[in-house]
């Protein structure tokens, strides 16, 4: 997975990459001249006190040097922007696919998990393109080279590296066996340790007024522990890494002083062969040491690949056909479920079952129902957040399923029951709704939502925090009706938009949107009788069959079940009076 996605994001930046490679390769050969040109100054120079061999190959090792560090720094710069490159790309394929969600993947990842997918996994394998594009070539180039150069020095020597390399490999592969199930739970616990931080966050109030301080506090705790202790695990691992690597190193160079220095004796090596030599066996071990620190970010890496592709890969349930339909004269409104049945994935036993009716244009239809009983499922359906099981659910006689799901979606103005803001300004918030809105058409729609008065004293761009939290729930709402006013959609779809406002707020409210929405179909889930006594027509819904359609009148009559509603909430007691 991580090689697939690797491909598939580096393949931008191959021109960067190829540079790379050429920088990369004449830095590493450069450096593999340089013992060679140090031995020859030694030998032919320092031992025969020749001064001008001397200034001659100090020379050369200079413009070498310098060749070297010139190529190395190319190299960084483009390894940087490689990976820096190869990062945004991926974090905005994530993002672009993540929107494209619907509630049902949603449900299933969660959003703390596709937060740490986002960024925190896309950061390690960042981290692991970086890393690689310092040794892509420079490690098989140094090892092999400098292989090649040290039997050119002195061949007798060369059996010390066929002993201390596999030794360190085969070291360091254990190591990083025992690391890698370490850090595939680590970041699982990372996500749990979000998901607790954004479930304490989200019910900070909630929390404070049930004193549960201590609950939440030892929550995190555990969770916090788990993490700490897996981290330690693996760091634990990765710390013995360095000193097995580095006691190879220490043990090798000894011997090969050792040796060498037996040869010298004899007279069968130079003193510039031996440092020469011990140069190219330092790069040899070097070269598998960055080859091995890789490995150290490989694992981690890999776990996160899988984690990123899980998300890539999967499809979403609600998607917009490959020959979409939409009605010549453009969507004037009607609404039309016929026979619906929905069952949640996972559940048991369906939410709605053989939901009928029709929603007109130029009307307005009240849902009712207790809680539980699927009535905002059922606006969910409507505006295909979720495909029903069974039957149709049809817009101007299209099934929404045959919609360009964004064409669908710019028909219709949906206003949950919590009326989320996001954070920026008033003005942000309503282009939401109408991204070319001008403030003539903001004002207004925020006249008809009856939140002009909390929004005038600091103007359009009143500063709005994350979720709206500086607005109280009342206000989030009027803003949320006032977003989808100011698109003027053909069908409104208020999912208990109003349960925040008083009983004289949403009458002002309503008349408004009466007058607004005079051409438009209106569908309202609401637990408020006085409310659905409003409506043209109330659906009642019980255990997610409908169980009464008609008037306000004729199902205080007709309908057992409004009429006890009804009578819970004296509506038909104030209304008897009225008469």
């Amino acid at each position: 997975m991580l090689l697939a996605l690797l491909r598939q994001y580096i393949r931008p930046y191959r021109r960067l990459v190829a540079a790379l490679m050429v920088l990369q390769s004449i830095s590493t050969l450069a450096s593999l001249y340089l013992p060679t040109v140090n031995a020859a100054i030694i030998d032919d120079g320092v031992s025969q006190g020749n001064t001008a061999a001397i200034v001659r190959l100090g020379g050369v090792m200079l413009v070498v040097t310098g060749l070297q560090a010139l190529c190395a720094v190319g190299a960084t710069y483009l390894g940087s922007r490689t990976g820096t490159g190869f990062g945004r790309d991926l974090r905005a394929a994530m993002f672009e696919h993540v929107i494209t969600f619907s509630e049902r993947e949603t449900a299933r990842f969660g959003a703390a998990t596709l937060l740490t997918r986002s960024t925190n996994d896309v950061r390690q394998i960042v981290f692991l393109v970086q890393m690689t594009a310092t040794v892509l070539v420079t490690a098989p180039i140094m090892c092999v080279g400098g292989v090649v150069m040290a039997i050119h020095q002195e061949a007798a020597l060369t059996w010390l590296l066929l002993v201390s390399v596999p030794v360190m490999a085969v070291a360091n592969f254990w190591i990083i066996s025992h690391m890698l199930p370490l850090f595939r739970s680590m970041q699982r616990l990372i996500d749990g340790i979000n998901r607790v931080l954004r479930d304490q966050l989200s019910g900070v109030r909630v929390v404070r007024a049930f004193t549960r301080e201590n609950f939440e506090r030892d929550k995190f705790a555990k969770a916090n522990y788990a993490l700490s202790n897996a981290a330690l695990s693996a760091g634990n691992w990765q710390a013995l890494m360095l000193p097995v690597t580095t006691l190879t190193i220490n043990l090798s160079s000894v011997a090969l002083i050792w040796f060498g220095g037996l040869r010298i004796d004899r007279g069968q090596m130079q003193v510039g062969s031996l440092i020469a030599f011990l140069a190219y066996f330092a790069q040899i071990l070097m070269a598998v040491l960055m080859a091995t620190m890789t490995l150290v970010v490989l694992p981690r890496a890999s776990v996160c690949a899988e984690r990123i592709t899980e998300v890539l890969s999967t499809k979403p349930a609600v998607q917009s056909p490959q020959q979409p339909d939409f009605p010549q004269r453009g969507i004037t409104g009607v609404v039309r479920l016929d026979g619906v049945t929905f069952t949640y994935p996972g559940a048991d036993f369906p939410v709605l079952q053989d939901i009928s009716f029709t929603a007109r244009p130029g009307t307005s239809t009240a849902v009712v129902g207790s809680t539980g009983s699927g009535k905002s499922t059922l606006v969910s359906l409507i505006c295909r957040l979720y495909d029903v099981s069974d039957g149709s659910v049809t817009v101007d006689g299209v099934d929404v399923r045959d919609y360009d799901t964004e064409r669908l979606w710019s028909a219709i103005g949906l206003v949950p029951q919590r009326g989320y803001l996001f954070s920026g300004t008033v003005a942000d918030n309503l282009r939401y709704g109408a991204a070319d809105a001008t403030d003539e058409q903001m004002w207004d729609a925020l006249r008809v939502a009856g939140a002009e008065d909390c929004v005038r004293p600091h103007g359009l761009q009143m500063r709005v925090a994350q979720g709206g939290i500086n607005f109280s729930g009342g206000q989030r709402q009027r803003l949320a009706i006032a977003r989808a006013v100011i698109r003027r959609p053909a069908i409104y779809l208020f999912d208990d938009a109003f349960s925040a406002l008083d009983v004289h707020t949403e009458a002002r409210v309503r008349r408004a949107l009466r007058e607004e929405a005079a051409d438009a179909a209106t569908v309202i889930v609401t637990q408020r009788i006085s409310t659905a006594a409003q409506a043209d027509t109330v659906i009642v819904v019980d255990d997610g069959r409908i169980v009464g359609c008609g008037s306000h009148q004729s199902l205080l009559v007709d309908c057992p079940i409004y009429a006890e509603f009804a009578a819970s909430q004296s509506v038909n007691t104030v209304l008897g009076g009225a008469q």
